[in-house]
């Protein structure tokens, strides 16, 4: 989860290091640091704890740092509380070596220990000083070059790491090794940079490699040079990067989170139109097609069952897109928490799919939950928004989510793309399985493309939900309750409450409520009940009358044409109508604009709230 940058080149590197951390903001940190070289002398280390204000703030904005070649970082607290001797950079004890590090070093006890036998300090309580001065151990031992002395450490480690190291022995260079953590290096006119995720080096180039795992670089200005753990020479090829540049900025929102949300309507149009095919005769013989994904129907015909591995709000993308493959395909689906999965007896059929959805593709758990169905010999798909990202290079088929850089931590359009995958990979394999015919399948397809015109509207009448949100942003509790679908969209609304706002929130499936939560409700306690599928209708308006009838003020969501809702509940929002298989991409928005104005109106950090990453890259 922390970020990491670096650069070399012909400008003086601390601004560039500062720019380029705070594009990493939203990845979550509690403190900052950066070392820089200037020639031949020493490394000027300065680290602060809290915001990347405070380590501007002492190095007035980068400009008092000298020197054209450095490393940067922002810690998320994992070995040690978050202080100013915990923060990264961290350094060798004699200042030969200087690194910053993501990821955690399971081994570090054992390898600290090693090192105060040979007569190591330790100044704090992090596992990256540890593996930093394992480095400059074996560099000084074996009289070797950086690329062994990483390479040694590299076998000795057992963990997560992305590591960016200077040496004294060579000031304008800078040393990188990767296994599982994320991490980019890009060339532009005679300079290299070096970032935990794209969005940091944009501003600078678009030109990028991708290190890969159990990998090593060493970059000069201008130059990389890629090596395995054998030290010999690995040839890449550069990416370019796509994204708009302005894409990472608010462009006149007030927070990246309302931004955000409002591009979902193109966020959904461009991933739809990456996966639907029309024919000669146009809109007649449209068709989901996921030929660039080699999901052939020939595939899925085959598939037994289907296995969805995902943690946070793309666990809900999940949880939605059971009850749609089910339906829709006729496919068995289980949905299973990430950090979970591999901790069981795995009981996965030869036929059987693991979908892996992150947005990041960068996501620890389902990282290894990945790695773990592909050992097992599992047919893997994993649905994520990074191209390149872990996940995308080591799944079998790749489905990109085309949401773009997302920067608030709470995922909004990055959540709508992966529902939309959602519902593609189903239409297909319901056609694959036959249990879709054509005429079927252009009816649904005519639905989801109604899709972004409807969000749009949806968010047309958003300041109704911006009163509504000022009555309630002092509230203790919140419930969502709904049925099938309706209960997905809960668990999706209220994690975007609890998570922005810091109001207590849960989602139950609405006839659960009964069974000991409904001893919690208190007069005034607010209730918000998802009411769009048609079959569950006048269930769940029961279960909302219970709730009602101890004290409850209930707010209710649902389609144009359930009028009645307004009977039942105190406030009504109504949604567009679609096919009620993809009503999740409508219904969300209004939560998502409710936990979005609470935030707002408590005076809150909106894009980066407490605790929170954006990228969680350790278990």
């Amino acid at each position: 989860m922390c970020g990491i940058v670096g650069f070399t080149g012909k400008h003086q590197a601390a601004p560039i290091l500062l720019e380029g951390l705070s594009r990493l903001e939203y990845r979550g940190y509690d403190s900052a640091g950066l070392a820089v070289r200037d020639g031949d002398r020493e490394p000027v280390v300065v680290k602060a704890k809290g915001r990347l204000l405070a380590l501007s703030e002492k190095t007035n904005d980068g400009m008092a740092v000298k020197g054209m070649c450095g490393i940067g970082h922002t810690r998320w607290a994992t070995h040690g509380e978050p202080s100013e001797k915990n923060a990264h950079p961290h350094i060798s004890d004699d200042l030969t070596v200087v690194g910053v590090h993501n990821g955690i070093i399971e081994n570090y006890q054992e390898l600290r220990d090693k090192l105060l036998r040979k007569g190591y300090h330790f100044y704090s309580e992090t596992d990256t000083e540890v593996v930093i001065k394992l480095i400059d151990y074996y560099y000084k031992k074996y009289k070797v070059g950086p690329i062994d002395a990483l390479a040694k450490t590299m076998v000795r480690v057992r963990g997560s790491y992305a590591l960016a190291v200077m040496f004294r022995d060579y000031p304008e260079e800078i040393f990188a090794a990767r296994k599982d953590s994320p991490m980019i290096i890009g060339t532009q006119d005679g300079e290299t940079y070096l970032a935990s995720d794209v969005p940091a080096i944009l501003k600078y180039t678009r030109n990028v490699y991708y290190i890969g795992n159990h990998e090593m670089a060493r970059l000069k200005a201008g130059e990389v040079v890629f090596y395995n753990l054998d030290g010999d020479v690995v040839e890449k090829e550069s990416v370019r990067i796509d994204w708009d540049a302005e894409a990472a900025e608010k462009g006149g929102f007030e927070h990246f989170m309302m931004k955000e949300i409002h591009e979902q309507p193109k966020a959904v149009e461009d991933t739809l139109r990456a996966y639907i095919r029309r024919g000669a005769d146009g809109e007649a013989s449209s068709r989901v097609d996921l030929s660039e994904v080699s999901l052939d129907d020939d595939v899925l015909a085959k598939v037994g069952t289907i296995h969805i591995v995902a943690c946070g709000s793309a666990y809900h993308a999940g949880m939605a897109g059971q009850y749609v493959l089910e339906d829709l395909a006729g496919i068995p689906v289980r949905v299973e928490l990430a950090s979970e999965f591999r901790y069981r007896t795995l009981l996965l059929g030869a036929d059987d799919l693991v979908v892996v959805i992150s947005q990041s593709g960068e996501t620890a758990d389902s990282l290894a939950a990945l790695r773990e169905a592909k050992e097992l010999g599992v047919r893997t798909l994993a649905v994520v928004n990074v191209v390149g990202s872990s996940i995308a290079r080591e799944a079998e088929h790749v489905m990109y989510t085309l949401a773009g850089p997302e920067i608030a931590v709470a995922t909004t359009k990055a959540y709508s793309t992966q529902l939309i995958a959602m519902y593609l990979l189903a239409i297909r394999a319901g056609a694959a399985k036959g249990v879709l015919n054509a005429e079927k399948e252009k009816e649904l397809i005519e639905a989801l493309e109604s899709l972004p015109e409807k969000i749009r509207r949806i968010l047309d009448d958003k300041e109704r939900i911006q009163w509504f949100a000022s009555k309630f942003s002092s509230a203790r509790d919140i419930f969502f309750i709904g049925r099938g679908i309706d209960y997905a969209i809960c668990l999706e609304g209220s994690l975007k409450m609890k998570e922005i706002s810091y109001i207590h929130s849960e989602a139950y499936a609405a006839g659960e409520l009964k069974h000991g939560t409904i001893s919690l409700i208190e007069d005034g306690t607010l209730t918000i009940g998802v009411v769009t599928q048609s079959s569950l209708y006048e269930k769940t308006i029961s279960n909302m009358t219970e709730v009602k009838s101890r004290g409850a003020y209930l707010m209710g969501l649902t389609s144009y044409g359930h009028y009645d809702m307004e009977d039942h509940a105190d406030f009504v929002v109504y949604v567009p109508r679609t096919d009620e298989h993809f009503m999740a991409s409508l219904a969300v928005i209004p939560l998502q604009l409710l936990g979005y104005y609470i935030s707002v109106s408590k005076g809150l950090d909106v894009d980066k709230p407490r605790n929170l990453a954006k990228s969680v890259t350790v278990e």
